[in-house]
């Protein structure tokens, strides 16, 4: 499931890369309109880049919300790996080394 989303995420970036690089800015629009004279551009007429708005939003909604589920998985992936149930039960036999362990001479006094 997480390589899924993992490639769905890289796909979607892809796609969202190449979506805002065909867009042209509201910039280009004010540039082209002072230099022809038709003010009126400048501030309406969105008319075709609303389409590619719209397609815009909505791959970004879905990259989000693939991020957060990578971190999802990411987060319960490290939690599994430090948590106490990968940890073995050992028994409760005393250890040989306790046992050989040298002990300090006591002094007189």
């Amino acid at each position: 499931m997480q390589t899924f989303v993992l490639v769905v995420h890289i796909i979607l970036a892809i796609l969202m890369i190449v979506l805002i690089l065909v867009q042209h800015g509201k910039g280009a629009d004010a540039g082209a309109s002072f230099g022809g004279g038709g003010a009126a551009t400048v501030f309406g007429a969105s008319g075709s880049g609303n389409f590619l708005t719209r397609l815009t939003a909505v791959l970004t909604a879905l990259f989000f919300i693939t991020s957060l589920s990578l971190a999802v998985f990411a987060k319960k992936q490290t939690t599994d790996a430090y948590s106490l149930k990968s940890v073995q039960t050992t028994t409760t036999a005393p250890s040989k080394s306790a046992e050989t362990s040298p002990v300090a001479p006591k002094t007189a006094e």
